[in-house]
């Protein structure tokens, strides 16, 4: 196999975000379902033979070591692999957005590269590399709607009585972001919300809970605000995703979209069941 085309890496939501503690070297404790959805990067990779690691951005100018390129390296350096890689990223998912794109293409990185180098990891093992780029890697290698504790190394998936039902949710991106530091550092940060259980969330789903970092980007950006009022005035309950500053509602009716403000991203987005790529991997431990 010399080349993957058109290598999806979807985006997630978070339907809702509790913190529920902090430990003594600063991580934060969290409880949230993330969700996947069909908003997603495209990749492609070719094999090279001289061992380098290169990337062509096909729409918007990535950081030179963006996670895609970080992936490459860190599954180069677990093998000891001297195989090497051309990686082309269609950009799709929004940068500070809350919605995973950065996580999501290092797993699916990984996932590609394990196959067009015959590597052979299991799910876990690049599990543990992916863990070692970013908290959200490992989710994205599991390939499910998961229920998320401690400070995210916790996954259990959604399925069977559990799994989500299918619907349609509205997505907006406004023109400005967050960054996620800043979120998690403001001394305002409610960080002492009670212990949710799967059954709860089962009895509610998509009205479940709240976001608990979501006070906090309203004041530190107000298109979040505005997003949500958008979404009020569309007779949609919206909420944020992550550390933001995307916002969604579930969507049961049609939706104009004309009168969102030019510069904000808004797309109409299913929910996904699985990843598209959860059988590039196997796991005998992995359900």
């Amino acid at each position: 196999m010399q080349s993957l085309h058109d290598v999806p890496a979807p985006a997630k939501l978070n339907l809702f975000l509790h913190i529920t503690g902090r430990r003594a070297d600063g991580y934060h404790l969290l409880q949230s379902v993330f969700m996947l959805i069909d908003w997603c990067d495209v990749l492609h990779f070719e094999r090279r033979s001289d061992g380098q690691v290169s990337r062509e951005d096909l729409s918007q100018a990535l950081p030179p070591q963006d996670l895609c390129i970080q992936a490459a390296t860190a599954l180069q350096k677990a093998t000891g692999c001297n195989l090497g890689a051309h990686i082309s990223v269609e950009k799709c998912i929004p940068a500070q957005a809350g919605m995973g794109g950065g996580s999501s293409d290092a797993a699916s990185t990984l996932l590609a590269l394990n196959r067009l180098w015959d590597l052979h990891l299991t799910r876990t093992q690049l599990e543990q590399i992916g863990l070692s780029l970013g908290a959200d890697v490992p989710f994205f290698l599991r390939g499910r709607n998961a229920w998320v504790e401690g400070i995210g190394e916790t996954i259990r998936p959604l399925e069977r009585e559990h799994a989500l039902p299918r619907t349609q949710f509205l997505v907006v991106k406004p023109e400005a972001g967050l960054d996620t530091k800043s979120i998690f550092s403001h001394p305002s940060l409610k960080r002492d919300s009670g212990y949710a259980t799967i059954l709860g969330f089962a009895a509610a789903h998509y009205r479940f809970g709240s976001n608990d970092l979501q006070p906090v980007a309203q004041a530190l950006c107000p298109e979040v605000s505005q997003a949500l009022d958008w979404l009020e005035s569309k007779g949609l309950q919206g909420r944020m995703t992550g550390s933001g500053s995307a916002v969604f509602a579930q969507m049961p009716h049609a939706v104009n979209l004309q009168d969102a403000p030019g510069a904000w991203q808004v797309r109409a987005c299913g929910n996904l069941m699985i990843h598209p790529l959860a059988g590039w991997a196997s796991d005998e431990d992995f359900g």
